[in-house]
């Protein structure tokens, strides 16, 4: 099995690593295999190839996977309308089929002239066939383009990185060509650390009167779409600007809409935490509410 010289990767200056994940994606270089990333929506898996590409002083390419993605569209389209469109009222020579082949994400990082880091982000919003689709190519690195009858073969194995959500299962052959790592959500003193890198002259008073309500409301059983890393840094800068003291945090709840993405959960943290909304009418109920989302 080919390997290559473990990486010293770190992290950077705008993102936090753990050891775990540290050690993760230097493995992962030097055994020259992709690197699955799984976790909460908003812990930073897109953001970790971001800084790895940073780091290493490398291009990004992102393949941003939806679910009507295809395997094929990551290594090349064939442009068959143009072509046709061509034919008959262009004057350059259709036969030239290369013309009207145009490289997908993961095409274009085999044929990059430097090795770039390649995301492939979101894989499992795709059916469930697109992963085993996708092994002879990771494994080779290399496709054949039947059009042309010719082989792309990678100049430079890219360094992969692949998140998913956990919405589905992987199957089990993809994910042994993969190094796992799944990326836990922060505790509060890695979270401070996090923190300290976005917003590094925060009020400590603010900063602990923040995080205190952000865990409470995350450990609610009953929501349904709990408060990401992302959002509490949104949440903190809203904070600063709107000029909230800290001791009206837990009191007023203060943008929570920056925090809470769905009405049930507004719904549920009012009622349950301080029943703003108990025996209310439905036009006095949308007045709590629009007064505690924005």
């Amino acid at each position: 099995m080919a390997t290559t010289k473990l990486l010293d990767y770190k992290g950077s200056d705008d993102y936090i690593v753990t050891d775990e994940l540290r050690n993760s994606v230097n493995i992962a270089v030097a055994l020259q295999k992709p690197l699955l990333i799984k976790g909460e929506p908003g812990t930073g898996k897109t953001m970790l190839a971001q800084s790895i590409a940073k780091t290493l002083g490398m291009n990004l390419i992102i393949w941003n996977i939806k679910s009507t993605t295809k395997a094929q569209e990551g290594l090349y389209l064939y442009d068959t309308v143009q072509r046709l469109y061509d034919s008959q009222f262009g004057e350059s020579d259709v036969a030239d089929i290369k013309k009207y082949i145009k490289l997908g994400k993961l095409g274009e990082a085999f044929m990059s002239e430097e090795q770039v880091v390649l995301l492939i982000d979101e894989i499992d919003k795709a059916d469930l066939e697109f992963p085993n689709d996708l092994l002879w190519e990771l494994d080779q690195m290399s496709f054949y383009i039947p059009e042309t009858k010719e082989m792309i073969n990678s100049r430079h194995r890219p360094i992969v990185i692949i998140t998913s959500n956990a919405e589905k299962e992987l199957p089990d052959a993809f994910l042994r060509r993969c190094i796992f790592h799944y990326i836990a959500f922060p505790d509060p003193e890695g979270m401070e650390k996090i923190i300290a890198v976005h917003h590094p002259r925060l009020e400590k008073h603010l900063l602990e009167q923040a995080m205190e309500t952000f865990y409470m409301l995350r450990n609610i059983p009953s929501i349904q779409k709990r408060p990401s890393t992302s959002e509490l840094i949104d949440w903190l800068q809203a904070l600063v600007v709107g000029g909230i003291s800290p001791a009206r945090i837990k009191q007023e709840l203060p943008f929570l809409g920056v925090l809470l993405k769905k009405n049930e959960d507004l719904d549920t943290i009012l009622d349950q935490l301080y029943g703003k909304t108990k025996s209310k009418t439905p036009a006095a109920k949308n007045n709590a509410y629009n007064r505690y989302r924005y």
